[in-house]
């Protein structure tokens, strides 16, 4: 894993979850490491209203954690309730704390290669529908990370069981002065969140 990236996890790793999160984690945390003692697949899809923000940060951090605690069969996807584009401020925070990006096609929904360690297939980041073949259709975990798909999708078909995380939207803070600061700090809550429910017991 490259460099920047291990030295990321390594600090971010050690910052505390509230208590008030830790109620929200919980179940899915306890979820996520029953599967991974019964050695069994885990496809998660984690599910937005735009899949251009939150649910790709997850997506990416949570595949990436899954690496660096060397668990086998950690499958991470994500979708939306329909299909915008993903973010130029995710990519540029994604960035910011290691990864390796390039952008695969110039469409106005463009696909691009996230790598976060040579010789291992990157994520591959677009905005798609969380039911878009792309992703899996039967056997998975639908993780929605902001309410509003939470509550217009009460039922996610395929999914075997569903959590919500909700996140609170960066979105918030386009063109402020704030902007960088907001995404960073939600890639970091996300990554902190997702090294705690994935760190082994």
């Amino acid at each position: 894993m490259y460099t920047e990236i291990q030295e990321y996890l390594l600090e971010i790793g050690s910052k505390p979850i509230s208590i008030e999160r830790q109620k929200v984690l919980t179940p899915f945390r306890e979820f996520v490491q029953q599967k991974l003692k019964e050695k069994k697949h885990l496809r998660l899809n984690f599910i937005c209203t735009h899949n251009s923000r939150r649910s790709h940060l997850a997506q990416v951090w949570a595949q990436t954690i899954a690496i660096y605690f060397k668990l086998k069969d950690v499958y991470c996807y994500s979708g939306g309730t329909e299909a915008t584009a993903l973010n130029q401020n995710i990519i540029d925070s994604l960035k910011f704390t290691g990864f390796r990006i390039e952008k695969l096609s110039s469409n106005e929904n463009p696909v691009y290669s996230i790598k976060f360690k040579d010789n291992v297939h990157p994520v591959i980041g677009f905005s798609k529908k969380f039911d878009a073949l792309f992703n899996p259709q039967s056997r998975f975990v639908a993780v929605m990370t902001c309410s509003d798909a939470d509550e217009n999708c009460p039922f996610i078909n395929g999914a075997e069981t569903r959590f919500a995380l909700n996140y609170q939207d960066p979105k918030l803070f386009d063109n402020t002065p704030q902007q960088n600061e907001k995404y960073l700090e939600r890639t970091n809550q996300i990554a902190n969140e997702m090294y705690w429910v994935f760190k082994p017991e």
